[in-house]
């Protein structure tokens, strides 16, 4: 092996800024539901728990602002931003409307829905090892593939869009659910109705199972009402 070679298989070292790591691990801890919705963002205490100083803690605090994730109250500081009802009932009901037209393409597409197994299988393990931040990941994988499967390049960028919300919502909402294997089966009927060609079948669970958002209360999302 030459050494030009040799250069090209070495691997990559990724150098990423303190203040992007800072704001990935509270991002997650926000989007899985640790930080709910309202609890205050204190800088010190943040920097004490993850061991850094409190500059890349105030800068990634800017970055998830920008996300629309955290808030500046007068007065009060900083905290996750709150959730209402309305933004729970509007984020909902536009990705009740993607996923549908999204399973509506897949089935005219006869699209390989091999992935959607693996990822409904993953929640499945998760759920059994009561793994609740792995069944987060597969359920949010899940989802996000049904949407690129539909091959519709506009429908993924609006998907993307409202992601952060989707994802936080999501993992409250299943948070108040004591069953995780509930979860992890409330998915293969899908895939098999899509797998059967069952258009009005597949629609119909999909749709479902999105409208269940709205089944839970607010207290138990910890929403503002």
């Amino acid at each position: 092996m030459s050494a030009k070679d040799a250069a090209v298989d070495i691997t990559k070292i990724d150098n990423v800024p303190l203040r992007m790591m800072v704001a990935d691990i509270i991002r997650q801890a926000i989007l899985n539901g640790t930080m709910r919705p309202g609890t205050p963002i204190v800088e010190m205490a943040l920097a004490e728990q993850l061991n850094v100083s409190r500059a890349p803690v105030r800068e990634a605090i800017q970055i998830l602002e920008a996300d629309g994730l955290i808030e500046t109250q007068a007065y009060k500081g900083k905290r996750v931003k709150p959730l209402t009802m309305k933004e729970v009932e509007e984020v909902y009901s536009l990705r009740e409307q993607f996923e549908a037209f999204a399973v509506r393409r897949v089935l005219e597409r006869k699209a390989d829905v091999s992935e959607l197994r693996a990822h409904t299988q993953k929640m499945l393990d998760a759920a059994e090892a009561k793994d609740f931040a792995a069944l987060m990941v597969a359920d949010d994988a899940f989802h996000r593939t049904l949407i690129r499967l539909a091959d519709h390049a506009l429908l993924l960028s609006l998907w993307d869009n409202l992601n952060l919300r989707i994802r936080q919502i999501m993992a409250l909402r299943n948070s108040a659910n004591p069953d995780l294997r509930a979860v992890a089966k409330n998915h293969p009927p899908i895939i098999k109705a899509i797998e059967k060609g069952d258009m009005i079948l597949a629609i119909s669970l999909i749709s479902d199972h999105t409208r269940s958002a709205s089944q839970i209360t607010p207290e138990e999302l910890g929403l503002e009402p």
